[in-house]
């Protein structure tokens, strides 16, 4: 057996344990990296150990790191909470302002998961409070916050960054964000007046309603909301600002920077550095990196080029996007798409471009990622299972998880179709 066959068998192997066991796939993939580098291609340790992704390791952290302290001194529940309140007299336009929330939260750092773990609470009690479907409030969350993920500064666009400028395409960071962020719009949209939401409409709340909710922090789920901001929150929104002003104006390193915040944030006692880092995601973090190490060796072992001729045999130049969206969203639907799908599909591109006889690299770059994030809705996907675990008392929850379900599995098609008419 060939090299490049047992680097694929094991990336296909780490894929599989990933959806049926609790493993982290991060881990796994480290093991497997080094068991077929060194002891199946004859590598030695130090080559397997430079495929480790340090520059995105530190960037993932920097980032995050920063983010938790804004999450555990309050600035970001204070801030959501006093943008969604204004708007509690019109129920028809909540959904859409947490869509909004939701996306601009994922694009200025935090990423999508923390995004959504954040609104997602607040936002199904609306549902249940103003009468709006908690399956039309899952998708309008699941999407807001797939769609600000390929920001330049948030931990999916960083990831992105760093694959599509190793394989040649250069700097497309703004492009791939708009295809994207448009994407989820228009199925945000269409999945609100499909649903009904065009109902919500018509509807207002009692002012009695909206100010009984919204001005209790602990029933919306959030505490002490309705109160100013503090030095320490002020002075948060301040250090974000100029790191996104910083990566935008200066061209600086975003995971540099936001180290950076993080000290300034600590040094003034503005957030607590112990907590913040307990609440760092750790284990995403590990996962995008282990998996990004174990890909690095099958790329040299041959492994991806032998991935990429499998899927030229199913596409042609016309057909590429919808494969390549097709087969993103069937892996993304049982795995993690910012730590498994994207660095393990990505970096086919070339090959697979090569292997069809032609095809637009950007186009299929946007094609895997739109897919693999349309189907996060479903509930074995983190967005999905973090709106179902917030489903408002009173919810029928098998239905709910049913309904996310069906209409999970339901995107690896939508998004096929919506990328192949879209993306040439």
């Amino acid at each position: 057996m060939s090299l490049a066959v047992i680097s694929l068998s094991a990336l296909i192997l780490a894929l599989a344990l990933s959806s049926i066991s609790a493993i982290n796939v991060g881990f796994l993939a480290i093991v497997l990296a080094w068991l077929v580098g060194v002891y199946a291609g004859g590598l030695t340790v130090d080559q397997v150990i430079a495929g480790f992704p340090a520059s995105l390791f530190l960037t993932l952290v920097g980032l995050t790191l920063l983010f938790s302290m804004a999450q555990v001194n309050g600035t970001l529940d204070r801030i959501t909470y006093k943008a969604v309140r204004r708007v509690a007299a019109t129920p028809g336009a909540i959904p859409f302002v947490f869509f909004v929330l939701t996306s601009v939260l994922a694009a200025i750092g935090p990423g999508h998961i923390a995004a959504c773990a954040l609104m997602a609470p607040l936002a199904m009690a609306a549902a249940g409070r103003y009468g709006i479907p908690p399956f039309l409030m899952a998708i309008m969350i699941a999407n807001g916050a797939s769609s600000g993920s390929l920001s330049p500064i948030a931990p999916t666009g960083v990831v992105v960054e760093g694959i599509t400028t190793k394989i040649g395409l250069g700097d497309v960071r703004w492009a791939i964000f708009l295809n994207n962020f448009v994407a989820h719009i228009a199925i945000a949209w269409t999945a609100y007046l499909a649903l009904g939401g065009w109902r919500l409409l018509r509807t207002r709340a009692l002012p009695a309603e909206a100010g009984s909710y919204y001005g209790n922090p602990a029933e919306a789920g959030l505490h002490d909301g309705d109160q100013a901001l503090d030095w320490k929150q002020w002075l948060t929104c301040a250090v974000i600002a100029a790191l996104i002003g910083s990566v935008i104006v200066l061209k600086l390193n975003v995971g540099l920077a936001a180290f950076a915040g993080a000290v300034i944030l600590t040094f003034l006692r503005a957030a607590d550095e112990t907590a913040a880092v307990k609440a760092m995601p750790w284990g995403v973090i590990m996962m995008v990196s282990g998996v990004t190490l174990l890909v690095t060796m099958v790329d040299k072992a041959g492994g991806m080029a032998l991935f990429a001729d499998f899927l030229s045999r199913l596409a042609t130049p016309g057909t590429a996007t919808a494969v390549a969206a097709f087969f993103s969203g069937v892996i993304s639907l049982y795995s993690s798409t910012i730590g498994v799908v994207l660095p393990a599909l990505l970096p086919t591109v070339p090959d697979l471009i090569s292997k069809i006889g032609g095809g637009n690299p950007l186009a299929l770059v946007s094609s895997m990622i739109v897919g693999g994030h349309l189907v996060d809705v479903s509930p074995l996907s983190t967005l999905g299972a973090l709106c179902l675990a917030a489903a408002p008392p009173g919810t029928n929850e098998r239905r709910l998880f049913t309904q996310l379900l069906i209409w999970g599995i339901s995107m690896t098609v939508v998004a096929a179709v919506v990328c192949w008419l879209f993306f040439r």
